[in-house]
This record gives C-alpha cells, structure tokens and sequence, in this order.
C-alpha cells in the first residue's frame, strides 16, 4: 500500500472517529475528542507501515468472501491497532479519571470508524 493511499485512509479514519465521537458518545471534551481522532490517524498509518515494512502484504489480499462486510486480516488488525492505541492514549491522557467503561466507549467507536473506512474505503 502507498504512503499517499495509507495517510488518506487514515484521514478519512480521523474523520469519521470524529463525527461518531461527536454524534453517537456526544463527546464535548476537546481532548478527548482530538485524542482519539489523534489515534485514528497515528494507528492505522503505523499498523499499515509495520505490514508493509515486514513484506506481510498477504494481509491485504484476503477478504472474507461475505459482500456485505468484506473484512481482511489487514482490515482486522486496523481495528485492534487502533483500540489498543486509542485506549493507551485515552487512559493515560484526557481520561485518566474517567470510568474505564467510558473509556473503552470512546476507544470502541474509533477502532470502529477505522474499521469500517478501512474495509469499505481502501
């Protein structure tokens, strides 16, 4: 995958952790809402730069044969990345006081709106 086509995707990823932060957790904190958009740029940019770096580029060409929702193991590991960066960053930042159900809340939403850009989007 090209650097232009991976930081675009990341983008958009950004993008749409923001909207649903801002419209489905109705999310008001600045901070934790650029956090987590924060990490739905940083964490897909470096799961992708980490496949491509070790040649793993197998990861990319096998989708679950299910139109509807056409993930590949690329596209899960998107997800993961991106909750485990986006939970780190959360717990040790804006929401270190907050109730860790709160924050696997945020966390979930954004791995989601990197998932979901990821497998339909790039």
């Amino acid at each position: 995958m090209s650097l232009p086509t991976m930081f675009l995707g990341a983008l958009l990823s950004a993008l749409a952790a923001l909207v649903l932060l801002l419209l489905v957790r109705r999310e008001r904190r600045a901070g934790v809402v650029a956090t987590a958009a924060g990490a739905a740029l940083l964490m897909p940019m470096l799961w992708n730069s980490i496949l491509n770096w070790t040649g793993a580029i197998g990861l990319f060409s096998h989708d679950l044969p299910f139109p509807p929702f056409p993930v590949s193991w690329q596209d899960t590991g998107t997800g993961v990345f991106t909750l485990a960066g986006t939970a780190l960053a959360l717990m040790t930042g804006p929401c270190s006081r907050d109730a860790p159900r709160s924050v696997a809340a945020t966390a979930e939403l954004t791995a989601l709106a990197a998932l979901i850009v990821d497998v339909y989007l790039y």
